[in-house]
């Protein structure tokens, strides 16, 4: 699975999870917070607190979060298209080589998978973007089903 924190409400966001079988949350962001009161349920201490009572386990994978320099040069791309963070809709060609290159080439996957905890049977991979195109968790997941032969879903609002 994989989900982002825009365009749900926090009820309809921990439901998605719920109702899909997660078990396993991955968190791959850098920063463990986001802006704005909306959406204040994702922000580390109150989503660890709320995944905890529902008993689903949380997990932080920094090594996977695009780096500065990455986040940086997709925001020129968005800034010359006039498109805002929270709108994007896809990311540019630029993005997906250099997170490939820099972040999931040398990143190994399968040690992670395999140091998952044993009673995983639904992961969702998390960062903030509304839909999978517009964020890195549609290539970390992508890299998942082609290592696995595991299928993929998108939890969407």
């Amino acid at each position: 699975m994989t989900i982002g924190a825009y365009g749900f409400s926090a009820e309809r966001f921990f439901a998605a999870l719920q109702d899909a079988g997660v078990d396993t949350f991955l968190d791959i962001r850098q920063r463990r917070g986001v802006r704005g009161a909306e959406y204040a349920f994702a922000n580390h201490g109150r989503l660890t607190a709320s995944l905890d009572a529902m008993g689903i386990r949380y997990l932080h994978e920094r090594d996977l979060a695009p780096t500065t320099g990455i986040r940086t040069a997709q925001y020129a791309v968005d800034a010359a298209a006039g498109v805002a963070k929270r709108k994007r809709e896809s990311l540019s060609p630029a993005f997906i080589e250099a997170y490939r290159r820099e972040i999931l080439k040398p990143f190994d996957l399968q040690a992670m998978l395999d140091g998952l905890p044993a009673e995983t049977r639904v992961l969702a991979l998390f960062c903030v973007e509304r839909t999978p195109e517009a964020c890195h968790r549609h290539l970390v997941a992508d890299a998942i089903h082609d290592l696995t032969g595991a299928p993929v879903q998108h939890l969407m609002p």
